[in-house]
């Protein structure tokens, strides 16, 4: 198959993003749907109206990505979908329309690892990483520091034994008062806080392993919040000292990581990873290493099916694919459990 095109979806949380990259040409097309305003008044993401959501912004997004491609649904060559993890029905809405799509065309589906698309996200990117590299992934849901030799090698370094960076971001932007998504809000509200009124801990931060947690820190921002006035400038204070504490232990993590390892390369993806504290942390301390971080760009840090469609392109070409349209989805799903074809 010379030059396939492949059809990315990704449906694993509460954004619906569809996407073509033809090998050898890059990206065509992305289209994505934020379901943001939908969650807003909950305060977070309610995953039955995730699931219908999706059914109902799928084959639109497609269509919208076809037009913008100029290509029709005859023209693919075979399907991505996010096969996890993530929520069951959410997932289930990307794998049914995959699957079903695949089989009316007669193309392989291929089952994409969530985490695994944002890894290599930066590769999208110009200039672009090459293996091996060190990847902090931060999202919402997941905050891992993994050594990557190349596409489906991936090894653990480190990762958090409870709240991942984001939710500790937007749990810290609840306590608040932020509306749902707190954590750019919060970055937002740092901007206006003053350094070192509040002192909050850095969780983990000299346990001389490369794993995380941020539970405690939620904790702190809660007594923070409790014990003082519940002023604009006291929420940006203590606004300012949560961001700091992420930003310092994942910096520090991730530096850690390059030195155990001995790589060069820094790869930061995920949502998380559009911050401009920790961009702006991370580029300094590297380069003063000799070193390089790397980046997507900010509109595939949060999920899309960019990264779903570039995944599949890059597996595509060590197996051929499913043509078994019997699905099943992985809502909890190790990064490290991928197997590929030598």
């Amino acid at each position: 198959m010379n030059n396939p095109l492949i059809l990315g979806i990704e449906s694993s949380c509460d954004e619906t993003g569809l996407a073509l990259y033809q090998a050898g040409q890059g990206l065509l097309a992305h289209t994505l749907h934020s379901q943001i305003a939908l969650h807003n008044e909950y305060g977070g993401v309610v995953p039955e109206l995730a699931s219908r959501d999706h059914v109902r912004h799928a084959l639109p997004l497609l269509r919208q990505a076809l037009y913008i491609a100029k290509r029709s649904l005859d023209d693919i060559d075979a399907i991505a979908f996010t096969q996890g993890p993530g929520l069951s029905g959410a997932l289930l809405v990307g794998a049914s329309i995959a699957n079903a799509l695949a089989y009316t065309l007669d193309v392989p589906t291929i089952g994409v690892h969530h985490l695994e698309g944002h890894l290599l996200s930066p590769l999208l990117s110009d200039p672009a990483p090459s293996f091996p590299f060190v990847a902090l992934l931060v999202s919402g849901g997941h905050t891992q520091l993994m050594r990557v030799d190349g596409v489906g090698q991936y090894t653990l370094l480190g990762e958090s034994v409870d709240d991942a960076a984001g939710e500790a971001f937007d749990k810290s932007a609840k306590l608040l008062g932020l509306d749902y998504p707190g954590g750019a809000l919060l970055a937002q509200l740092a901007q206006n806080g003053t350094p070192g009124r509040f002192k909050l801990p850095r969780p983990m931060l000299h346990s001389g392993d490369l794993d995380f947690s941020f539970s405690g820190l939620k904790t702190a921002v809660l007594l923070s919040v409790q014990k003082n006035t519940n002023d604009d400038q006291t929420r940006a204070d203590i606004a300012h000292a949560a961001q700091e504490a992420i930003v310092d232990v994942l910096a520090k993590k991730a530096l850690s990581a390059l030195g155990q390892t001995g790589l060069d390369q820094l790869v930061v993806a995920g949502g998380v990873g559009a911050n401009k504290t920790l961009r702006e942390r991370l580029d300094a301390a590297v380069t003063r290493r000799g070193g390089r971080v790397f980046y997507p760009d900010l509109e595939f840090c949060t999920d899309n099916g960019a990264m779903i469609a570039f995944a599949g392109a890059m597996r595509l070409q060590k197996q051929e694919g499913q043509r078994d349209y019997r699905f099943n989805i992985k809502p909890r799903w190790d990064l490290q459990e991928l197997n590929y074809a030598d």
